[in-house]
């Protein structure tokens, strides 16, 4: 993969042209080009803050940068020279998580909200570049209202007046500095401010097909540049929301909690619709810089890329499809009566493409299922097939591209990152829109929902390849395989069901179910699934008792004490089943069925492409971006240290940098230049450039080498990535323990913010 093209063509060429004839579209072209990337490296490190760097925003000529950090100060920097201008001294008493320049204020007025849940805005003038306590500013705004952490902040281009912000009360509010620059807490006996624009306290759902009802705590969201009535918010579940603010009811007082208002579309990847998982959630959410793409970044998962309008490449899918996808009647054809249309190509020639562009993929294709058959440089292999699909599917024939995806499918089964058996069956089931009678297209799709425990779809698709092929012995000891797996399954099943005796679990039993469990559990039907114990949530209230005798250790962060957990079983009301009721004569049971009747699913719009190799577990402010004024490239922090950037167009790992002593947090780039900057958990901000002497898939900052060993680095985050799948509740006892510690006096907030 070192020696294919780049998709945007030659920077010689570039500039040769813009030498002739000057074009906007191609210094935006070349601002953050592929030879550009390539040799980004750590130009400088921003010193001035004492805690973790939690935010980081450009203003808009790119002449200064703004930062955010748990020492509670703003720090504002000045481009050109890399010095520090100001640093205020917040008043906040919690970690920053947001900070924003107001538009169109001469960057004088800038903005901040924290895990304090306050939001202030500030005025620059006259503040110096002293770092100490001398220089506190008073808010020009305090707004008080909300209830639990503040996140995100969003502002308007061309708007002085408002700010947005997206707090874990399940609230997105607007402020009108024109209308108010205070606000009383939250609670006060005469808070009547009617800020929320969106109230999400009910807005959470399990699964597309679930009616919205806990709190969707946000966090993250972000206004459209070119289309700013479009508002993207994203928090602690799996969907994505797009709301277009003139469709928006009024402004609302907390006090009235308000059903969630129709959004305009659902994102979220397909695979992910239907898991209902606890600690599945959104760390970031972000348009592309025409506003025509969202980016959407997982905790416990990867990036991944949708369309915001019904273009090219746009899928929208319901409940219902979800469950098509699985199924072997999801096809064209008759599997006995393949189809008459012929998939080689005529005279030896593929349509609508050129020859060059033919044998290119031809040769990638092959370099695919070389690497199969041998088993090496998987990796590669698959962003080998990934340049076919994802940037010439078009170009070739039906049959190169049948073999194509049939190939990424087994060597995505052979990988085994997480979802790429998810991957593996969208793969199989185009392939077999191609070629209903493809045996590759069955047996790897066999395979695929054996890894998902998925058994009874795995014996359809294992018994239809062994029709298509009667004596190949592999797929006959497949479909004995399978067969096996369902009787030790439903004998184990019925050994529970008749033995009469409850089975004792462990807090261990409760925390740590696997994803593999979650899988199996449709073999049953949905119906069958709610009426099991499987599916059972859990409400965890977390108790902690801690003396001054017994509180933090001065020689480190550790926090002692004893912490007792209640759990206890929750109905989709949220309230507690008492052991005694029967669920059938259940007045609440009864109630959250006649709820999901009532309740019309709405559709989501699917994933384009996933972004894989970096780790997002250990925090939730980790953003993934855009780079460059046209978004040509993707980047996101990882809890490596490291940070990565990938071709957008086909997910294809362009460069890995060391950015952090542990987590990258924070990536932007500079609006106009070839720059980058990133923070995280280290004191310090660090800036990038196209300073390094030769190109580069990887390059080492001050915390490591320049020759890390690249697939290694993403297999080890895959593998903190499948902890963290059969960890589904520790992340959330984590924070849950944190700001109970935190309200009671015993959290430092100048400690790094995980989670």
């Amino acid at each position: 993969m070192e020696n294919l093209s780049f998709h945007d063509g030659n920077i010689f060429n570039l500039l040769h042209s813009r030498s002739k004839e000057p074009s906007h579209d191609v210094d935006q072209r070349m601002q953050i080009h592929s030879s550009l990337v390539r040799r980004l490296s750590q130009e400088q490190e921003l010193e001035g803050h004492q805690g973790c760097v939690n935010a980081l925003s450009w203003n808009s000529n790119g002449s200064l940068l703004i930062s955010g950090s748990d020492d509670l100060r703003l720090n504002v920097w000045n481009y050109s020279s890399r010095k520090l201008l100001h640093s205020v001294d917040t008043g906040h008493t919690a970690n920053i998580f947001c900070t924003k320049f107001v538009p169109e204020t001469s960057d004088e007025l800038v903005v901040s909200g924290a895990g304090d849940a306050e939001v202030r805005l500030f005025n620059l003038t006259g503040v110096s570049s002293r770092a100490d306590d001398e220089n506190a500013v008073a808010p020009s705004a305090l707004y008080q209202c909300h209830t639990r952490r503040v996140k995100k902040l969003a502002v308007e281009p061309g708007n002085p007046n408002v700010v947005w912000s997206a707090s874990e009360d399940g609230t997105l509010r607007q402020h009108d500095f024109r209308e108010s620059t205070s606000c009383p807490p939250a609670g006060s006996a005469h808070q009547e401010c009617r800020s929320v624009l969106l109230d999400l306290r009910s807005g959470a759902k399990r699964a597309l097909a679930d009616p919205p009802k806990q709190t969707l705590s946000l966090k993250s969201c972000d206004i459209s540049a070119t289309r700013p009535h479009l508002l993207l918010v994203g928090g602690s579940d799996a969907f994505a929301r797009l709301y277009d603010r003139r469709m928006l009811p009024p402004l609302t007082s907390c006090r009235k909690r308000m059903p969630p208002p129709p959004c305009v579309n659902y994102f979220c990847p397909m695979h992910l619709s239907e898991r209902g998982r606890t600690n599945l959630h959104l760390t970031h959410v972000t348009f592309s810089p025409n506003g025509e793409e969202v980016l959407l970044s997982y905790s416990g998962e990867h990036v991944y890329l949708m369309n915001v309008n019904n273009g090219t490449g746009t899928v929208q899918y319901t409940p219902g499809d979800v469950a098509n996808l699985f199924s072997f009647s999801n096809i064209l054809h008759d599997v006995e009566s393949p189809p008459k249309v012929s998939i080689t190509p005529r005279n030896g020639y593929y349509k609508n493409s050129n020859a060059a562009t033919v044998k290119k993929c031809t040769e990638l294709v092959e370099i695919a299922k070389r690497s199969l058959e041998e088993g090496t440089d998987v990796f590669y292999a698959i962003e080998a097939a990934n340049e076919v699909l994802d940037a010439h599917s078009n170009d070739i024939e039906s049959a190169l591209r049948h073999e194509c995806l049939c190939t990424r499918a087994a060597l995505l089964l052979k990988r085994k990152w997480k979802n790429d058996a998810h991957m593996a069956v969208r793969d199989c089931q185009n392939a077999r829109r191609i070629d209903a009678s493809s045996f590759k297209a069955h047996v790897y799709m066999s395979e695929a929902l054996q890894q998902l425990g998925r058994c009874k779809e795995a014996l359809d698709f294992a018994t239809a390849a062994q029709k298509l092929k009667p004596s190949d012995p592999d797929i006959v000891a497949k479909v004995e395989s399978i067969k096996w797996d369902l009787q030790a399954a439903g004998a184990e099943k019925n050994e529970e069901q008749g033995g009469g005796t409850a089975r004792v679990l462990s807090l261990s039993d409760i925390l740590y179910r696997s994803e593999a469990n979650s899988d199996s559990s449709h073999d049953m039907s949905r119906s069958e699934r709610e009426d099991s114990d499987y599916d059972e949530e859990l409400e965890v209230d977390i108790q902690t008792s801690m003396s001054d005798d017994e509180g933090r250790d001065p020689d480190s962060n550790a926090v002692r004490g004893s912490l007792n957990l209640r759990i206890h079983r929750v109905n989709d009301d949220d309230k507690p089943v008492e052991n005694t009721c029967d669920n059938a004569s259940s007045g609440t049971a009864s109630s959250s069925q006649n709820d999901r009747t009532s309740y019309q699913p709405e559709g989501a719009i699917d994933m384009k492409r996933r972004y894989v190799g970096h780790c997002n577990v250990g925090t939730d402010i980790k953003q993934a971006s855009f780079l460059g004024q046209r978004g040509e490239y993707i980047a996101s922090g990882s809890d490596d240290g490291k940070w990565f950037i990938w071709e957008k167009q086909t997910g294809r790992l362009m460069k890995v940098l060391v950015g952090d002593e542990a987590v990258v947090n924070c990536i932007q780039c500079h609006p106009f230049d070839s720059v980058v900057a990133t923070s995280g958990i280290d004191n310090t901000i660090k800036m990038w450039s196209p300073i390094a002497s030769v190109p580069s898939i990887v390059a080492g900052g001050s915390a490591g080498p320049a020759t890390s060993n690249v697939v290694e680095a993403m297999e080890s985050n895959q593998q903190k990535l499948s902890r963290n799948r059969e960890n589904p509740l520790s992340v959330e006892l984590l924070q849950r323990f944190r700001m109970q510690e935190f309200a009671e006096g015993n959290f430092h907030p100048f400690e790094c913010t995980q989670s």
